[in-house]
C-alpha cells in the first residue's frame, strides 16, 4: 500500500475517533446514556419530549395526500428484504468459514433506537424503526459483499465508481497483473488470499518450473 493511500486511511481513522468524542459530546449534551442496547433519558426530559410529540389524528391530518398513497409502495420492500436478510446472513454462515473470512455483525450495522423518543408519535417510531431496519440491512449486506469481493476478486475499477466499501482500498490497482499472485495470502488482516489468486500463482510455479527445465 503506498504512503498517501496509508495516510488517508489513517486520516479517515482519526477522523471516526473525533466523530466518536462529538457523539459522546451529545449524549452529555441531550441527556441521555447508552446501556447496552437501551438508551436511557432523565424522567425530566422524558416528560418534556413528550410534549413535543404530535398526535397521530393531527398527524394524519397534515399529511400529504401523494405521500400517503406512497406508503404501500414503500411497505411492499419490506418482506424481499427480510428474505435477503436471510439469504445473506445464511451466505456468510455457510461460506465465510470455508473462506476463512471473519463473519459480519449483524448488530452493528443494523441499529434500532429511534423508536425510544418520546417526542415521536407511534406512526413516526414505526417509520423510524423501517428505515433503520432497512438502511442498516444495506449496510450489513454492502460489507459481507466487499468481504466476499475481496476474496474473489480484490482488483479496483478501472472507471470511477461511488459507494466504496471498507475493503476496497485494500484492492490491487486495475491493470497491475504483476501484482496479483505477490498478494496470494495477504489480501487484508483476518482474509484469506482468493482464490483466484491461489490459481494464479499455482500457474505462475508451473510456469517458472517449465522454464528452469
Amino acid at each position: 500500500m503506498n504512503n498517501k493511500l496509508q495516510s488517508l486511511i489513517e486520516a479517515i481513522k482519526k477522523l471516526e475517533q473525533e466523530l466518536t468524542q462529538e457523539i459522546q459530546k451529545k449524549q452529555a449534551e441531550y441527556s441521555y446514556k447508552i446501556q447496552g442496547k437501551k438508551i436511557r433519558f432523565d424522567n425530566e426530559i422524558r416528560r418534556q419530549h413528550k410534549l413535543f410529540a404530535t398526535r397521530i389524528s393531527l398527524y394524519l391530518k397534515e399529511a400529504e395526500l401523494l405521500n400517503i398513497l406512497t406508503v404501500p409502495f414503500i411497505w411492499s420492500c419490506l418482506f424481499p428484504a427480510l428474505l435477503l436478510d436471510l439469504l445473506v446472513s445464511l451466505f456468510q454462515t455457510v461460506c465465510f468459514p470455508i473462506y476463512k473470512i471473519p463473519k459480519v455483525k449483524r448488530s452493528r450495522y443494523i441499529v434500532i433506537d429511534r423508536h425510544a423518543l418520546n417526542y415521536l408519535n407511534g406512526i413516526e417510531k414505526l417509520n423510524c424503526i423501517y428505515c433503520g431496519y432497512f438502511n442498516g440491512l444495506i449496510a450489513y449486506i454492502h460489507e459481507i459483499a466487499g468481504r466476499t469481493e475481496q476474496y474473489w476478486c480484490p482488483i479496483k475499477h478501472a472507471r470511477r465508481t461511488s459507494g466504496f466499501h471498507s475493503r476496497y482500498s485494500k484492492f490491487l490497482e486495475y491493470g497491475d497483473a504483476e501484482g496479483l499472485p505477490a498478494r496470494t495470502g495477504q489480501s487484508a488482516p483476518g482474509l484469506r488470499g482468493s482464490a483466484s489468486l491461489r490459481r494464479r500463482r499455482r500457474t505462475d510455479g508451473k510456469r517458472r518450473r517449465n522454464i528452469m527445465r
